[in-house]
């Protein structure tokens, strides 16, 4: 049986973050906020840096995935589930797999594409998911999978809440947060918590150069759908914005910015050699949209910009072969 995530009639709110918040307690990490004297001192910003890739899994998408399951199984419908079904590039394929199969004992299916990393692969199948394979490039993975991605905006939207949480327990407010954008729910989930707790913060998404279908999608006020984008960030490999999640990030979201991939490897090369964090290359779109707009001018001097490390699950080997490559 596949999860729904909720119609967007129904769009969720802060409310329902923090909900989630409690259900996540003791299930998920709390994962700390890096601050690095070098990237303030060559940006001349305050960068607060929230670091997902130290979530269960490495990344983020863990947040939702138990949300998503532990919601339905509490629900009336939920008595009769007999597994999940969803589809993911990687991120997303761990975190079902590990909390609907490997922590509440529910059978998950995952439909991944063939050219999925095999670290995050690997890490599927041993959390017990059952894989099963497309081809991004020549199917389309809806029709694949017939709408059946198992997640929840509000459970992603905790990271959102302990970020402004922890920086307002030390009397910090922000002034901007950046986050990756694949698919949005992120992003999405994310604004839910920053616009009850810090609303004149500014929301700014980042996607790859190469594949900004949310860009156009707001910039349009309606969904774009592009073909599957050829770049580094492979979490960020999609085709098109949800419906609940473009709503959302409609209310919320002040602007997507685009970087390359060679802006991403810089940031690899930077979180790897001066805060020592493996961050993989989708994990790697915010800080570069933070230094994007401080070169361009947009963020004024002495902002204090929040930074969402999404996720740091990359081959080594691979890793290796990008931040020694050159453009």
């Amino acid at each position: 049986m596949a999860f729904q995530s909720p119609s967007s009639d129904h769009l969720p709110t802060y409310k329902d973050v923090a909900v989630a918040a409690a259900v996540l307690d003791g299930v998920a990490h709390h994962t700390p906020i890096e601050t690095s004297q070098t990237l303030d001192e060559q940006l001349g910003v305050r960068c607060f840096i929230k670091c997902e890739n130290m979530q269960k899994m490495g990344a983020f998408k863990f947040r939702g995935a138990y949300t998503a399951v532990n919601h339905y199984l509490n629900d009336d419908a939920g008595k009769d589930l007999k597994g999940v079904l969803t589809y993911s590039s990687g991120n997303h394929a761990q975190a079902i797999a590990l909390a609907s199969t490997k922590t509440l004992g529910i059978p998950s299916t995952i439909i991944m594409p063939t050219d999925a990393p095999f670290l995050k692969l690997k890490a599927t199948q041993e959390y017990g998911g059952n894989v099963v394979f497309y081809d991004r490039y020549t199917e389309v993975r809806d029709e694949v999978a017939q709408k059946v991605k198992a997640t929840l905006p509000e459970g992603q939207g905790t990271v959102g809440k302990e970020l402004i949480e922890d920086l307002q327990s030390k009397s910090i407010a922000l002034d901007y947060l950046f986050v990756c954008v694949g698919g949005g729910g992120l992003i999405s989930g994310i604004s839910l918590a920053v616009k009850e707790l810090s609303p004149n913060t500014v929301i700014i998404g980042v996607e790859p150069e190469a594949g900004n279908d949310a860009q156009q999608s707001l910039e349009k006020g309606e969904i774009v759908h592009i073909e599957t984008p050829k770049t580094i960030a492979d979490g960020a490999q999609t085709q098109h914005l949800g419906d609940l999640t473009f709503d959302i990030m409609q209310r919320n979201v002040s602007k997507i910015i685009t970087v390359t991939d060679e802006q991403l490897i810089d940031e690899m090369k930077f979180f790897g050699e001066r805060m020592k964090m493996i961050v993989e290359p989708t994990g790697c779109l915010a800080l570069a949209g933070v230094r994007k707009l401080v070169g361009s001018g947009e963020i004024e001097k002495g902002a204090n910009c929040g930074v969402i490390i999404s996720g740091g699950n990359v081959d080594l080997e691979r890793y290796c072969k990008l931040i020694s490559s050159t453009f």
